[in-house]
């Protein structure tokens, strides 16, 4: 089956034109008139050992902490069709059928840079993958083809780009130097990439984002983050017209550091992206359950404020978790800050016990409070143009799944439902 599957979609690669054409057609997007509801697919296309640690420990190697080790680690012949087989079986058709049933009407899709398949009549550039493993690309034109067959609109980003632009796994490459920025050719050969998928995919998307969670307070990537955001716009431009959005990102410096940047009328469709996550630091873990609904609602004004004056603004990544329990969320063999297992000498908060893992070990206490923080946040979001969740779907962190939060209460079956409409 995995074999047929997977040839039936090389055809598709190889004929993206054609797939596109035979694409249901929907109605544009009113952005900005509309809110974004939406939810990431988080771990299809970039694995993240937080999301699917299954096939971290299948391999039996504790090197293997991000799909850069992976490729390092494991055979290609003996990887590939582990990854092909996840590709084939993580998000299926019967999941955007579920989101759509669920009132939402956007994905955000995540692709790496090794599998885009830039050829050399595409770039002056390196088109070396190594030592990533390619070969995702027909499965997320499948994926593509599933959502607007469901009539959900698609948001596309660059998750991880050459030499990585974070350091963290969700880039593909865990490591304390990102060399993204650093590296002169790193930069232009990414714009090659977006310009490759602006081509190929810009009528089977509605909105491209240019890279995801660039570190901007790092000096070599706040240098040059500003124009390849400029850079990108006028690629996109020249590629696939005016009808495709173009999205950017704050890159941890805060909404207020783009302030007219990219505005009308030197530029149009340019939308920002904005991460908000308590979790990840100790401040903001120490606060109480009813601190951390006064601290989402706190935001809106910020936010609420950059967007009427500046460009349309969505929340492309939050959750309803408020520990950072979860297993490997700081990267595998890493523990947590939530319960000291993280580093030592530093405060600590109490169990993971019945904060993550499955929604059976929750108390009805805690499940009324992901509720009230799952409708917090979704009021910042609806303040602006919207908001897509972090994530679908993950092996063994239920408050972390959209999936399992409509299963288990906490997220309504349709986001319209509000149980507490005044919490802001």
């Amino acid at each position: 089956m995995l074999l047929i599957h997977f040839s039936y979609l090389l055809l598709l690669g190889e004929a993206t034109t054609s797939s596109a054409s035979a694409t249901p057609t929907l109605a544009p997007f009113s952005y900005g008139q509309e809110p974004v509801r939406g939810v990431n697919l988080g771990g299809w296309f970039v694995l993240e050992p937080w999301i699917t640690p299954s096939i971290f420990e299948s391999l039996n190697d504790s090197n293997i902490v991000d799909e850069y080790t992976l490729g390092q680690n494991i055979a290609p012949d003996v990887a590939l069709p582990i990854l092909q087989n996840h590709w084939a079986t993580w998000i299926t058709e019967d999941d955007f059928k579920a989101i759509a049933a669920a009132g939402l009407n956007h994905v955000r899709m995540q692709i790496g840079y090794w599998s885009v398949p830039i050829t050399s009549t595409d770039t002056n550039y390196s088109t070396s993958t190594e030592p990533y493993i390619p070969g995702a690309w027909p499965y997320l034109l499948q994926g593509l083809t599933w959502a607007k067959q469901n009539g959900l609109h698609v948001i596309l980003d660059l998750h991880g780009a050459p030499g990585s632009q974070n350091g963290y796994d969700n880039s593909g490459q865990r490591t304390s130097n990102p060399a993204w920025g650093s590296n002169s050719e790193n930069v232009p050969r990414t714009l090659d990439i977006i310009k490759f998928i602006a081509e190929k995919l810009g009528g089977m998307i509605d909105i491209l984002e240019l890279l995801n969670e660039p570190v901007g307070f790092e000096t070599s990537i706040g240098d040059v983050i500003g124009n390849y955001w400029k850079q990108g716009y006028q690629v996109v431009r020249q590629s696939a017209g005016t009808q495709l959005k173009v999205m950017i990102m704050d890159a941890f410096l805060g909404v207020d550091s783009w302030e007219d940047f990219l505005t009308y009328p030197s530029a149009q469709g340019v939308l920002m992206d904005t991460h908000e996550y308590q979790i990840f630091n100790y401040d903001q873990l120490e606060l109480s359950q009813p601190e951390h609904i006064t601290y989402s609602c706190q935001v809106m004004t910020n936010l609420s404020s950059f967007a009427n004056s500046n460009i349309y603004t969505i929340i492309g990544e939050w959750t309803t978790a408020p520990t950072d329990c979860a297993q490997w969320l700081n990267g595998r063999g890493v523990g947590a800050r939530w319960d000291g297992t993280w580093q030592s000498g530093q405060p600590t908060f109490g169990s993971c016990d019945g904060m993550t893992g499955n929604m059976s070990t929750f108390s009805d206490d805690y499940k009324t409070f992901l509720r009230q923080y799952y409708e917090a946040q979704v009021a910042i979001g609806e303040a602006i143009q919207g908001w897509v969740y972090w994530t679908w779907k993950a092996e063994n962190a239920d408050d972390w799944s959209y999936q399992r939060g409509l299963a288990g209460g906490w997220i309504p079956q349709n986001p319209s439902d509000r149980m507490y409409p005044d919490i802001c």
